[in-house]
């Protein structure tokens, strides 16, 4: 059921007001309007695995991109190399758009088809100007991200959604260990408040 006026023909709502007061133009972004304090408020408050976890507070988008980007840094540290801050800001920005159009999962991004991806890959553009990031990510960057991704969503899968190991590895790939310690702080759910703090934290580490 749809409540309120609908917009006149020929004038329907292309954009999003923010917290900032900027109103972000959804099929033509401009790095201009973007905020990143509206980036992380937004990714605090968008639940992964359509909100189907365990724990007391849903495991937001802001929270599964500092895991990200500590799990890229891991696996950096394992090859004996060490990441570029740039390439690690873009880890901790790679769901960024998700602050305007809310994390669908895999299945549904699927059915919405080349559409949502291609308002995604705007809205990252933008996002990715803002920061000093290329426009375009080169193709190692990608292949590091997805790689540190797949990883945070095994232990995402297996640990708070209810995923088998085998199911995971399946879906996921192969397990990347990270010590207890780092598991229990990264792996429980953080308030909304909480996510969003540690998610501006490590941007203004990795752009100051």
């Amino acid at each position: 059921m749809t409540f309120g006026v609908a917009p006149a023909r020929g004038h329907a709502r292309a954009w999003q007001r923010m917290l900032s007061g900027r109103r972000l133009d959804l099929l033509d972004p401009s790095p201009l309007d973007i905020e990143i304090e509206d980036i992380a408020h937004g990714l605090a408050r968008v639940a992964r695995w359509n909100g189907q976890t365990i724990g007391p507070n849903i495991f937001s988008v802001a929270q599964h991109s500092v895991l990200v980007e500590f799990i890229a840094k891991r696996q950096a540290q394992l090859r004996g190399t060490d990441l570029d801050r740039r390439w690690r800001l873009a880890m901790l920005l790679h769901d960024a758009p998700e602050y305007v159009i809310g994390d669908m999962i895999s299945p549904f991004k699927a059915v919405l088809g080349s559409d949502y991806k291609a308002v995604e890959a705007r809205l990252l553009t933008a996002i990715s100007l803002r920061f000093g990031l290329p426009a375009v990510w080169p193709a190692e960057l990608v292949k590091l991200v997805k790689a540190a991704d797949r990883a945070s969503a095994f232990l995402e899968a297996t640990r708070l959604a209810g995923f088998d190991v085998a199911e995971a590895k399946k879906f996921f790939g192969q397990p990347f260990p990270l010590e207890a310690a780092a598991e229990r702080d990264h792996l429980a759910s953080w308030s909304a408040d909480e996510a969003s703090g540690r998610f501006l934290a490590r941007f203004r580490e990795l752009c100051p």
